[in-house]
């Protein structure tokens, strides 16, 4: 997770058990936007074996429905899947195995599914780094369903996909994986995926080893969290196991963590 920092430093804001393992989360976001309810991101899913599970540890005693269910919600009241990208971990939920006959189907059956065609050719047409990511059993059929939608990419690197949501557009972590940025209570709240997996992450070398372009990466993180601090956007951490939301700050070190803590600590209620 933390590439070529020693653990020495990472383990700071990230301490590891004793089979130096970390814990992380697996959060989505759920968008009233409208007469749309957009889920973004839907974790891992379940339909897995158990020994693909065996290597993550998994734990805790939420899901997707218990989450949906206390909302007052569930899987056939979303109308967007908006997928920052297609790796196992943030895309996984998106396909179940229908019981009935075992086939694989979109697990909301009422939804477009939101990619884009970079990342969509980038996904079905894996490099040997990523292709234990692209899971084609969680991709292929979203196409087959017919749910597919693709949002278009202009020649620069941010788009309005919404009236509250535009996108930014990161390579370093895997092609084209879409950041969303939402305007929400008169401020920017931002779904940062994998562009910034931690608040332990907000130092430039800090990168991951999963990232194909690894000084993209660190170059992208420059220029959003340079953003971040102009802007004073409140960042949304889908894999901090200990902080929801960050804001940071320019210091004499560059950008630094300002504050953390949780969603209702940033918005309240």
């Amino acid at each position: 997770m933390f590439g070529v920092v020693p653990k020495s430093l990472w383990q700071r804001t990230n301490p590891a058990d004793n089979n130096n393992m970390c814990p992380w989360a697996l959060r989505c976001m759920l968008i009233e936007d409208g007469d749309r309810l957009i889920l973004i991101d839907t974790g891992m899913g379940n339909k897995q074996s158990e020994k693909f599970f065996g290597f993550y540890y998994l734990f805790g005693d939420t899901s997707l429905d218990l989450e949906l269910n206390k909302l007052g919600f569930n899987r056939d009241d979303i109308t967007d899947i908006f997928l920052t990208h297609l790796h196992f971990d943030h895309c996984g939920g998106s396909i179940i195995r229908d019981p009935k006959n075992g086939l694989l189907v979109p697990a909301f059956k009422n939804a477009r599914f939101w990619s884009n065609d970079r990342h969509w050719m980038w996904a079905t047409e894996p490099n040997a780094r990523e292709k234990a990511s692209f899971l084609k059993e969680n991709i292929l059929p979203i196409e087959e369903s017919g749910q597919l939608n693709m949002i278009g990419r202009n020649a620069g690197n941010e788009t309005k996909w919404t009236d509250n949501i535009s996108i930014y557009f990161a390579d370093g972590h895997t092609d084209s994986q879409m950041i969303p940025i939402i305007n929400y209570k008169g401020k920017k709240l931002v779904f940062m995926a994998d562009l910034l997996p931690s608040t332990g992450h907000i130092p430039l070398p800090y990168v991951m080893g999963y990232d194909t372009r690894p000084l993209l990466t660190i170059d992208e993180k420059l220029y959003f969290l340079n953003k971040a601090t102009d802007e004073e956007y409140i960042l949304f951490l889908e894999h901090d196991y200990y902080s929801e939301c960050c804001t940071v700050q320019q210091t004499e070190k560059g950008v630094r963590l300002n504050d953390k803590g949780t969603f209702n600590d940033f918005f309240g209620g």
